[in-house]
């Protein structure tokens, strides 16, 4: 599903996608959760018990799919297509309804060494991209 569609800023309907973000958002420009960030944790809460709820947008009902397991914030926003404020806002209004929970990603434990071998492999990523 694609929101903002690839036009160039020339175009005459380069607007639209503007209007589209406003629209999902009911008008709002932030989150009104300052604790989510581009690396917290996103995860839905008993999937399989909760009814598909007919009040959500779209994008909630996505959201709900995409955080069957627990998935990054910044990957959420990837995956609607959306940008990350806009995203924010959307898991902002799963979490009141208690339809998803936010928590940081996990530490290392305080004295434990970072896993090198991880941290490698996301350098030998990074480099191939």
């Amino acid at each position: 599903m694609s929101h903002w569609a690839d036009v160039s800023p020339d175009d005459d309907d380069a607007e639209e996608g503007l209007v589209r973000a406003y629209t999902i958002t009911h008008g709002r420009t932030a989150s009104a959760r300052d604790d989510l960030t581009l690396i917290t944790v996103i995860a839905t809460v008993a999937p399989h018990e909760r009814p598909v709820d007919r009040g959500l947008q779209p994008e909630h009902r996505l959201i709900l799919r995409q955080c069957r397991a627990p998935v990054a914030l910044a990957e959420v926003a990837a995956g609607l297509n959306l940008p990350v404020a806009v995203t924010k806002i959307l898991v902002g209004d799963l979490i009141a309804l208690d339809r998803v929970t936010a928590r940081p990603p996990l530490k290392v434990a305080a004295g434990q060494e970072a896993d090198m071998t991880l941290l490698q492999a996301v350098k030998d990523a990074l480099l191939r991209l």
